[in-house]
């Protein structure tokens, strides 16, 4: 008996498993402004941006300046990573086993996907940070202990201030080690909520400092050391992704059933001055 297969619903329930999953890519991290219709990968999305305008001052009885030309110029988001997955369950597994082994496979590939894109998206945060929102550098990175961690924070949203991103929607990204320094100090312990609030999103272990604290292993690391601790807020960083393609088939020379399916996506840090981040290496 073949597998009762939609292809719809089940691009559907693979989609809600990745969206789940993410820590970089989350919608409270990088926003789905230009995702839109994606067919391919290598579609472009054209995301256009217009100058500041000058002010002037009044005066009574004075014209004023003729009006300005704006300026106007774009950037482009390509979706340029394309990754699949392609699995085969044998009709004589399936038959043996009680558990919903396809089910299990798809949750699997869901979870594959999700590390990669997540670490892609770390990648495409931490190259855009201006040198002037970097606390440490790859050559002297800041070593963080439990009396300092949280104020290392704090340093993050002044530099965030000082570029006059909204106060409100501010995130930082931590490793598991640098969330351990912080349950060590009585401001982060006393300021924020924990796990246990079933109103936390995916890898969010608190809030203090006027950031939300997220935890993730995709930190961007040199073998464990030099860690990239990005924060910012979601109007930096553009991502769109789409499952172009899912089918389910027969292998022609075996008894069972395959699933391969293919996930394209891209990103594109447009606010670059809305991102800081702290280089740290363990104590």
């Amino acid at each position: 008996m073949s597998l009762q297969f939609i292809p719809t619903v089940w691009a559907a329930r693979l989609l809600a498993a990745l969206e789940k999953s993410l820590v970089y890519g989350q919608a409270n991290v990088s926003n789905r402004d230009y995702e839109g219709e994606i067919r391919e990968a290598g579609n472009t999305v054209k995301i256009a941006s217009i100058g500041d305008v000058t002010i002037g001052d009044y005066e009574k009885d004075t014209d004023i300046s003729a009006p300005e030309i704006l300026t106007d110029s774009d950037q482009s988001l390509i979706i340029d990573q394309s990754k699949y997955f392609n699995f085969y369950v044998d009709s004589v597994d399936r038959a043996q086993q009680n558990v919903n082994v396809l089910d299990e496979a798809m949750r699997r590939s869901a979870w594959a996907l999700r590390e990669k894109a997540d670490t892609y998206l770390a990648g495409i945060m931490d190259a855009a940070v201006p040198a002037g929102n970097k606390i440490g550098s790859i050559a002297t990175p800041k070593v963080p202990t439990k009396d300092d961690a949280y104020e290392y924070l704090v340093d993050l949203g002044v530099l965030l201030d000082e570029a006059n991103v909204p106060l409100d929607g501010r995130f930082v990204i931590v490793p598991a080690w640098y969330h351990g320094l912080l349950l060590k100090d009585e401001r982060f312990v006393n300021a924020g909520t924990f796990q246990s609030d079933a109103a936390l999103s995916n890898g969010q272990v608190g809030s203090a400092a006027g950031f939300r604290i997220l935890k993730s292993n995709n930190v961007p690391n040199t073998t464990a050391t030099k860690y990239k601790i990005i924060a910012g807020h979601s109007v930096a960083t553009a991502y769109v992704e789409q499952v172009v393609d899912l089918q389910t088939y027969k292998p022609e020379k075996r008894f069972g059933d395959a699933v391969k399916g293919l996930h394209v996506y891209g990103a594109k840090v447009v606010r670059p001055t809305a991102l800081a981040e702290l280089i740290a290496n363990k104590a």
